[in-house]
């Protein structure tokens, strides 16, 4: 049994806590956030992920976990700290990985291993973190292993994909690669691929990267197909046909920490990335271009009132983390219109929230639908009609039943749906 470290008790950070303390590890989960720590202890935790509550009381009740605001010595220190855009510009924020290298450097013995599972820049692990462990010191690949293993899980299947996927183990040396491999061989079913470090950083960045750049793509589609009259949605899935395409679903933009982060994290200590940053651009751009639709449909109403319909960045999952609701909402409210928004997952969206759809919708001008969770298949129109003001509706994800739509009196605009954009007056609430 080895004793293991994991610094930050995040999205990522806890459910590799707990698969790590349910397979055979004595595990200590730190965190600086002292009220999260505290959370945990009491068994609660601050965000959805299915089979993760099970998981952590498995864990707690076999006491092979315990929580902890302060770093101890141990036999293994996983860093999985956030690692976010420097505000207002496009690079790494480095400085919780500094922190926490900085508190392992302090209890670092001889024999230990660290891995570091950030999504970090190229180098960070050879440029970054390793001058800081070896202010112990203690001498990298001489007097202690190390290793980065970026995770390639999603919200709402990471216990899933932590187990079932395949790993990548950038490692310093041969040691550090078997050691690492031992440890995540504990829970990982999938294979494991071993390369160096800066090798392991790149691999992560690049997939989220080609998602990103398919994802403008099919934005760019979406955009063209507006102006000749054509159904993107279709075009796509007929296009998808063909056995060497595969074009991803265009959307409101992009969110999540991975996707929307990752490209700039690539980019940033380069000169090349031409298409990389074009596709951040017209990611980014999406908000503004789902708002433009908006001040279509609601040209001539006095104070319109825009209902808005998930604030996640992806469906049936709780995450909110660089979600391009939260731009399509300041972007609203900087035209003076009044914007409610509701989801039934999301617990803090930085907004207000309404309790129910139907107090979204009340006295609203226009439905926004902005994120595909299943619960919103269900709604029906002809219940919303009479409490909306104005019926209109923008589909931003293809998810609803745009015929039964307007069948209920909506005018219903589809994201990439080009064609005669239809308009609703004003109704009276009764």
């Amino acid at each position: 049994m080895r004793k293991i470290c994991v610094l930050g008790l995040g999205y990522m950070g806890l459910p590799m806590a707990a698969l790590l303390a349910t397979h055979g590890h004595a595990v200590v989960g730190v965190d600086i956030n002292r009220r999260k720590v505290e959370q945990l202890s009491r068994g609660e935790i601050a965000f959805e992920e299915p089979g993760l509550d099970e998981l952590v009381h498995r864990a707690v009740v076999g006491r092979t976990i315990r929580f902890s605001p302060t770093i101890e010595p141990a036999d293994v220190f996983i860093i999985a700290v956030p690692t976010p855009l420097v505000e207002g510009a496009k690079r790494s924020e480095l400085r919780y990985v500094v922190l926490a290298a900085g508190s392992v450097a302090s209890v670092l013995t001889r024999g230990d291993l660290v891995v570091l599972e950030s999504t970090v820049p190229p180098k960070t692990t050879e440029k970054v973190v390793i001058p800081i462990l070896e202010t112990s010191g203690l001498e990298a690949g001489k007097d202690f292993l190390v290793a980065h293993c970026p995770e390639r899980a999603i919200p709402g299947r990471t216990l899933e994909e932590l187990v079932h996927n395949d790993r990548i183990i950038g490692a310093i040396d041969e040691p550090s690669a078997e050691e690492t491999r031992r440890i995540y061989g504990s829970f990982v079913r999938g294979a494991m691929h071993v390369t160096d470090t800066t090798t392991a950083e790149m691999v992560k960045l690049m997939e989220n990267t080609s998602r990103d750049i398919n994802i403008a793509m099919a934005n760019e589609f979406a955009k063209i197909a507006e102006e000749v009259g054509v159904n993107v949605w279709e075009a796509i899935e007929l296009a998808n046909h063909h056995v060497r395409v595969n074009i991803l679903k265009p959307g409101p933009g992009v969110g999540g920490h991975c996707i929307a982060v990752d490209p700039w994290f690539l980019t940033e200590n380069s000169i090349q990335g031409q298409i990389i940053k074009t596709a951040r651009e017209i990611n980014d751009s999406m908000p503004g271009h789902v708002v433009a639709h908006a001040e279509r449909l609601l040209k001539g109403i006095p104070d319109p009132v825009v209902a808005v319909l998930g604030f996640a960045y992806k469906g049936n999952v709780g995450d909110t983390r660089e979600t391009p609701a939260a731009r399509v909402v300041r972007l609203a409210q900087d035209r003076g219109w009044t914007v409610r928004i509701h989801d039934p997952l999301v617990r803090d969206a930085g907004f207000p929230l309404s309790d129910s759809v139907e107090d979204c919708a009340r006295e609203s001008d226009c439905l926004l639908l902005l994120t595909d969770h299943d619960a919103y298949r269900s709604l029906e129109p002809r219940r919303l009609k009479p409490l909306v003001r104005t019926p209109n509706l923008i589909d931003t994800r293809n998810l609803l039943d745009h015929a039964a739509w307007e069948e209920a009196g909506f005018a219903v605009v589809l994201l990439g749906q080009g064609g005669r954009l239809r308009r609703r007056t004003p109704v009276q609430v009764q």
